[in-house]
């Protein structure tokens, strides 16, 4: 596989933290766009979890399917389905409002003091 077919991490090789796009271009013409670009919900997610999410609709979300073509048991993919499953409510999470006081929020973990005062300034 070369490198151009290989999926890219989405992961810091340094601090292990999701890291952002900032450039698109253009195969053909070469144009550029520089900017802070939003990111899917599922470019989030570690590259083996949207791997799995590719087998899992290709195989209709039949699991006993995957673990036969993978070579696992069927108790192994269940669970590599809910830690899929608990990664993608961790980056659905990030992206909701929070509703109700936003004190109540930074006290209880819900979101940080640095985040409230963002949304506090853009009202």
């Amino acid at each position: 596989m070369s490198d151009e077919q290989r999926p890219v991490s989405n992961e810091c090789p340094y601090c292990h933290q999701a890291m952002a796009v900032t450039q698109m271009t253009c195969g053909h013409c070469r144009v550029a766009i520089v900017a802070d670009f939003p990111m899917s919900r599922l470019a989030g997610l570690p590259v083996e979890h949207q791997r799995f999410i590719e087998m899992f609709v290709l195989a209709g979300g039949n699991l006993k399917e995957i673990a036969e073509q993978v070579g696992v048991s069927y108790p192994t993919i269940r669970s590599r389905l809910d830690k899929v499953i608990e990664a993608l409510r961790g980056e659905i999470a990030k992206t909701q409002r929070v509703r109700g006081n936003l004190l109540d929020a930074v006290e209880a973990g819900k979101t940080t003091a640095a985040d409230a005062a963002r949304l506090i300034k853009r009202i």
